[in-house]
């Protein structure tokens, strides 16, 4: 058995401010990535605010971490389904 481990990615240091608030995030994404995400994070929770704005911070946080998760569950599910899709046309033209 091999025990060596693939290599990780770099890891970087991004400045993001969210909200109004600044944090430091490390992570193995791009700068470009890392900066999609803070706008979109800052434009959901404007969206959030417009909408709602007797919310706190700490409810728009936790209602966009929310709808975040619902939104990966669904494509992981969407990607499943494909996958399966492929599995079976891939062994039906092999038979």
């Amino acid at each position: 058995m091999d025990n060596a481990k693939e290599p990780q990615p770099a890891r970087r240091r991004f400045k993001a401010v969210i909200d109004g608030q600044s944090y430091t995030i490390v992570g193995n994404h791009s700068q470009a990535h890392m900066q999609a995400v803070t706008e979109l994070m800052n434009k959901q929770l404007a969206q959030l605010k417009k909408l709602a704005p007797d919310m706190s911070k700490e409810e728009a946080s936790i209602l966009l971490a929310f709808n975040a998760i619902s939104d990966q569950l669904e494509k992981t599910e969407a990607y499943d389904q494909l996958k399966k899709q492929d599995d079976n046309e891939t062994s039906s033209t092999e038979s």
